[in-house]
């Protein structure tokens, strides 16, 4: 791996410089910082920006301080492989991204290549890590499959008398999600009345609602993001539809009442134990809140994949790519998600998904 092979020819030779010893440590975020998914690349931006400022606030990594980027896939998977390499040339020890699994999933191959530690916040699909190109590549969020698996057992204990649909939006992240559901679901013995693709990106779903009304549709099961469910729900009601809307972690942002007023109340979705409810993450949440920022969604994610990277970083005493993947795959991590580590193939040990409800503009959890 070129990266490898740089960091030995370094060590051989002493780093003789004095200050090319306390040279700043670059690392990176990436995520759709720019687009109809930018709200979760600015949770994304705001979860590095304060762990970098916290880490340089406190000395530092091996008393070197950390410096930023920010890479902008917009959810693209072909982007992603560019900022992949961009990311490459800016000789990064670290990559605290990508959010969605279409983008994390080929951008993973880049890294594994050069020798880069890759730990998404966010990328929830099975593949990202079950068939991962190399040892570096991690995650500090659930899994598909397991998010999958809570939801569709809820929709077939909760509403096995109702007629259900299943959409999805054809992307990595949507399409398994609703895969996963649907495979439970029917595991559970409930059978959907409807499996149905929609096109991201459009704004007019007439035809879709039309179409779930006429199947008399009282639960619409959405894998896909905030954007595309919102408008759907919206125009559920327009229709007259009360049918109820479930989905997943993707509607974990505040855009998704700013998109649904009122048609949102109600709305269902699976997500990992609040981070903001843990008192150990108490002084981070309100370092971020003292700033306006309400760390919703994936900022403590993102905050926790640059924090967990740093500890082991220390632990290895060293930014070598094998060193701080032994660690990561040996360690326990102190974070704002609480204490984690991880399995054999990258995946966290937290606690998997909770439902939560959408009310009065917030969320919080299904009582």
């Amino acid at each position: 791996m070129k990266k490898q092979l740089l960091t030995g020819l370094a060590l051989s030779f002493g780093i003789a410089a004095a200050g090319a010893a306390h040279a700043d440590i670059t690392i990176a975020t990436a995520g759709p910082m720019t687009g109809q998914y930018a709200s979760f690349g600015a949770q994304m931006k705001a979860g590095a920006e304060q762990a970098v400022a916290d880490i340089n606030a406190a000395g530092g990594v091996l008393g070197q301080k950390l410096v930023l980027e920010v890479g902008d896939d917009a959810c693209d998977p072909k982007q992603a492989v560019a900022v992949a390499n961009q990311m490459v040339g800016k000789s990064i020890a670290l990559m605290a991204g990508h959010f969605c699994s279409g983008s994390s999933i080929p951008a993973s191959q880049v890294y594994a290549e050069e020798g880069i530690i890759q730990i998404s916040p966010a990328s929830t699909n099975p593949k990202f890590t079950d068939e991962r190109p190399g040892p570096g590549v991690f995650r500090v969020c659930g899994r598909d499959d397991q998010q999958g698996q809570v939801a569709g057992k809820f929709l077939a204990e909760k509403f096995g008398d109702k007629k259900i649909a299943i959409l999805h939006d054809k992307s990595a992240y949507g399409k398994g999600l609703a895969d996963e559901t649907k495979k439970y679901m029917n595991e559970a013995g409930k059978q959907e009345a409807l499996y149905e693709a929609y096109t991201a990106g459009e704004k007019d779903y007439t035809a879709l609602v039309s179409k779930l009304k006429s199947e008399n549709i009282d639960v619409v099961y959405v894998g896909g993001y905030h954007t595309e469910a919102g408008l759907i729900v919206r125009q559920m009601r327009d229709q007259g539809m009360d049918a109820l809307l479930i989905s997943g972690d993707a509607l974990v942002t505040d855009e998704y009442w700013q998109i649904t007023g009122d048609a949102g109340q109600g709305t269902l979705m699976t997500f990992s134990p609040d981070p903001r409810k843990n008192p150990d993450a108490a002084p981070v949440v309100e370092a971020f809140r003292a700033k306006g920022i309400e760390p919703e969604g994936y900022v403590l994610y993102t905050y926790a994949a640059i924090q967990t990277w740093a500890q082991a970083v220390e632990k290895a005493g060293s930014t070598d790519y094998d060193a701080v993947v032994k660690a990561l795959n040996e360690g326990e991590f102190d974070t704002v998600l609480g204490k984690l580590s991880f399995n054999e193939v990258g995946d966290v040990s937290l606690p998997g998904y909770v439902f939560y409800e959408w009310k009065d503009g917030a969320y919080d959890y299904l009582n």
